[in-house]
């Protein structure tokens, strides 16, 4: 299985709801770092799984969409905790979407993606999907 991945960030601000989460029910910032690898079996004529640059490209789109935001106010996450769990599933999907639209050229052998929401250097989470 071959992977491409691309990796970009977001500053983001958020409360979350409920007694497990203590302070973070306050709203408060996070900074995440995110990573999407796109994977596949098979290469291209070119020996190419995705245009590494588009790939890039439709990530910063993903995230630009989130970033400097408050998730709270944010349509899209309406009535859901927004924890990192969530948000890597939801630039999961928005990449699946920009896949499947052709935005990435010719990606026929992506065939699944992996999302990873770095907290910290010591705290990630990742949502994998196929395409």
């Amino acid at each position: 299985m071959h992977g491409v991945t691309v990796r970009d960030h977001m500053m983001v601000a958020h409360s979350l709801r409920g007694e497990v989460f203590g302070p973070a029910q306050q709203l408060h910032g996070a900074t995440f770092v995110v990573d999407a690898t796109f994977r596949g079996a098979e290469l291209d004529e070119h020996g190419i799984l995705v245009d590494i640059g588009r790939a890039a490209q439709a990530l910063a789109a993903v995230v630009g969409e989130l970033s400097y935001r408050n998730l709270d106010d944010v349509a899209a996450f309406a009535g859901v905790n927004t924890t990192t769990e969530v948000l890597a599933r939801h630039v999961a999907d928005r990449l699946a979407e920009r896949v499947r639209s052709g935005e990435l050229g010719d990606a026929g052998h992506v065939t699944g993606l992996v999302v990873t929401l770095h907290e910290s250097p010591s705290a990630w989470a990742s949502f994998e999907r196929s395409l």
